[in-house]
Order: C-alpha cells, then structure tokens, then sequence
C-alpha cells in the first residue's frame, strides 16, 4: 500500500523549508549580498540563497524517514559548499581535471568534493543495507546520482526540473523509498520556479543535496539488482560527463529564460 500522508509529508516539509530557508538567508544575506551573488551563464547576477536553503531542507526531509540519508545528503551538500567557495575561481571542470591535478600534488576543491561525495555516500550505503555487496552499491548509487544531478547544472532549472522528473516514478512505490524521493521532489519543486526565471541557482551545494537524496530514494525502493543497474549508469554518466553536461545544455526548460 502506498503511504500517501508519509509522501505528502515528506514532499510539504521540505518544500516548506526549503521556501523558508531561501526568505531567511534573503532577509539576513549573511557576510553582505555581495557573497550571495554570481554571473551564471548568460552573465546575468543570480543569488546564491537557493543552495544552503535547498540543502539544509532536503537533509531534514530525508533525515525524517532515514537518518542516514539526512547526513548523507548535509555531506553531499556541505562538500558542495566547499567546492562553491573555495573553487569559485577555478575554470577546471570534471573527473579527470581535478584527478590530473591531485597527480600532480595540488588538492582542488573539486578533488576533496569528489572523495568526500563519495565516502559519505559509501558510509550512507553501509547504513542503509544489510549485505556488504548491496552496501557498496547503495554507495556509488548515493555518490553517483549527486555527481550525476551536478552534471547537468548547466542550465537555469536543469538540475531541479531533472531531481523532480526522475522522483516521479518513486512516488508511484511504497514505503521509505517514496518518502525520500518525495522530499528530493518537495525541495526541487520548492526552487524551480525562481531557478527558471533565473532569480537563483542552487550551486554545488543544492545540486548535490538534491542528488544526494535521489540516490538514497533509489537505494530504499530497490535490491541488489535494481542497485546494480542504477550504479552502472550513474558510473557510466561520470565516465562521460562533458557529454551529459553538453546534452543538458541544449535542452530548454519551459518557463526558462533564453541568453540574449
């Protein structure tokens, strides 16, 4: 039986907090509106408020129904946050960049993102399951799907319109799974509207949050087959991500502003 007061629970709670969180970081702009602002694509001035906001939201939804999808998706978040601040200069983008440069002994924000991604979604993945095979993939799947969800940051609303698209199917199962993707849901849907018209953009921070908890929604609704197949793509979307970002970009959201 699906728990629809558990869904509309979870979707409410995050998209409420999520509304609540941007108002605030507004009202207050922490450090100077200054630090809240940056040129995106089209070199239009965005606020930065959707982030943390989207974050912070989307852990306390997914904490409700599973702890250990709550930290990993703060982890997904705060590693975001660090690559935000600290790598707000560097041009370098993808795996092998950041990988090429740890080789050469510089540790890039973009580097300490990807492992810290990783080996909270791992420490996620050994919560969530009970098998060590199944434990292993629920990581690379949590660690995965918020690498993937970045990926096609590249456009206003890509990444939230992508998180409610892809947690759709989730809604339609039962128990802790449809619980999770409806926070990821509640959260996307909370900021996509400003994201579209390009007030916001969630960043690093947001992305991976929201990325973050679609993995985990994933990992509670499947076993060790459905895991296996999840984790393939999301390893094969990293192995190509330039051309998952270029695909991102050419496609244009409803509602979304065009570059003039």
């Amino acid at each position: 039986m699906v728990n629809l007061p558990g869904r509309t629970a979870s979707f409410g709670l995050a998209a409420a907090l999520t509304r609540a969180g941007i108002a605030g970081l507004r009202a207050k702009a922490p450090g100077g509106r200054g630090r809240w602002e940056r040129k995106n694509y089209a070199g239009r001035t965005v606020e930065l408020y959707a982030g943390p906001a989207t974050a912070v939201a989307t852990a306390v939804g997914a904490g409700r129904v599973r702890p250990a999808a709550g930290l990993a998706v703060l982890a997904a978040g705060a590693c975001g946050a660090y690559d935000d601040v600290a790598g707000a200069g560097d041009s370098r983008r993808g795996f092998r960049a950041h990988l090429g440069a740890l080789r050469g002994g510089e540790v890039t924000s973009g580097a300490v993102k990807l492992f810290g991604i990783s080996a909270a979604g791992l420490v996620a993945g050994a919560l969530l399951k009970e098998r060590a095979v199944d434990k292993v993939l629920a990581g690379v799947v949590i660690a995965g799907a918020a690498h993937f969800v970045n990926l096609v940051d590249v456009r206003p609303g890509a990444a939230a319109g992508t998180v409610v698209a892809l947690t759709a199917p989730g809604l339609l199962r039962s128990g802790p799974g449809a619980e999770l993707a409806a926070a990821a849901m509640g959260a996307a849907a909370a900021v996509l509207p400003d994201d579209l018209a390009e007030r916001t953009m969630l960043g690093d921070t947001g992305a991976h949050a929201l990325g973050a908890a679609l993995g985990a929604a994933v990992v509670a609704s499947n076993g060790r087959a459905g895991l296996a197949a999840h984790a393939a793509a999301f390893v094969a979307a990293a192995a190509f991500g330039e051309r998952v970002s270029e695909a991102a970009r050419a496609v244009v959201l409803p509602g979304a502003r065009t570059a003039e």
